[in-house]
């Protein structure tokens, strides 16, 4: 069985007995396999006691049941929190008490159990929600307490805070943030009031349900990656389904989500078969790949995972 399975240029995946596995692109260590071979099967990485793994472009998160935070890849801009620009092809340890973690292209967020977000790596975009543009080796707590969900795209930032209210940082060119403007917020700024459950970041374009099931999508649209029957740039949140939405999760330029009874939708590029609807042509509006009993799922950069 399959617990839990992220993707970037690479795949990861935790099973049942908490074994991390991972396979693909694997130039800078992402994998945690203590080299830089490029791997066509799926290697175990950690024996056991792993919970949660988050692939970012070019370097991997995980979790473990002591809620111990690991790192390992591309550490240019100091995304893996160790203090240090070093490459780790092996995991690291970077942090404690952690319930949940994004990663993005070249900076990572976590969750404390306290409520408190956590932010390290990349912020000259301001994606990281600190003032200044400086990279952040070790992990800085942006907030103490009170966030309830986060998600990191290519230069920008998301998080849902326990009463509901989505909050957006960073780059802003195409509307990602859904401020109405293109203007980069350096500093967490309220996007939604109310009613926001879940959230998922592409490369320039953000995805977020709500409580009521709907979906609602932002940014960039090249492809038809909001799926709302258009290519236009939406620079505020429109509303793409109308209910039964659960989970969402988004590539570079495609978006995949789960409904309430387990079918699995997807929606924008499909050049490459990361919709796996044997048609190359974008896909403009949400279509349904798999009927039913998706348990899990994830969209990497030019590929999707999922689970049954």
């Amino acid at each position: 069985g399959i617990s839990a399975i992220s993707a970037g240029r690479h795949s990861l995946f935790v099973d049942t007995n908490g074994s991390l596995w991972a396979t693909g692109e694997n130039g800078l260590g992402q994998l945690g396999d203590g080299n830089n071979t490029d791997r066509f099967s799926y290697l175990r990485v950690v024996d056991e006691n792993v919970t949660a793994v988050a692939a970012g472009y070019l370097h991997s998160l995980f979790l473990k049941k002591d809620a111990s935070l690991w790192a390992m890849g591309q550490n240019s801009d100091g995304q893996l929190g160790d203090g240090t620009n070093t490459v780790r092809s092996v995991p690291t340890q970077v942090a404690s008490d952690v319930v949940a973690v994004a990663a993005g292209w070249h900076h990572s967020m976590f969750l404390k159990d306290n409520g408190s977000l956590w932010v390290m790596g990349r912020n000259f975009e301001g994606q990281l929600g600190i003032e200044n543009n400086a990279d952040i080796l070790t992990p800085f707590e942006l907030l103490p307490a009170g966030v309830a969900a986060i998600a990191a795209g290519q230069r920008h930032s998301l998080f849902v805070k326990k009463d509901g209210s989505l909050w957006a940082m960073g780059y802003n060119n195409y509307g990602q943030l859904g401020d109405g403007t293109n203007i980069i917020r350096r500093t967490p700024f309220k996007v939604v009031d109310s009613g926001v459950a879940n959230v998922a970041c592409g490369i320039y374009s953000s995805y977020f349900s709500k409580v009521d099931g709907s979906l609602w999508a932002m940014g960039h649209n090249g492809n038809g990656r909001l799926g709302d029957g258009t290519t236009a740039i939406r620079r505020e949140p429109v509303k793409v389904v109308d209910a039964n939405v659960t989970t969402i999760s988004a590539g570079e330029s495609h978006c995949l989500f789960l409904k309430t009874e387990g079918s699995l939708w997807g929606m924008g590029m499909a050049s490459a078969g990361q919709l796996g609807n044997l048609n190359s042509s974008s896909q403009m509006v949400p279509i349904k790949l798999v009927d039913a009993n998706v348990t899990a799922f994830a969209g990497g950069f030019r590929h999707s995972v999922y689970v049954k």
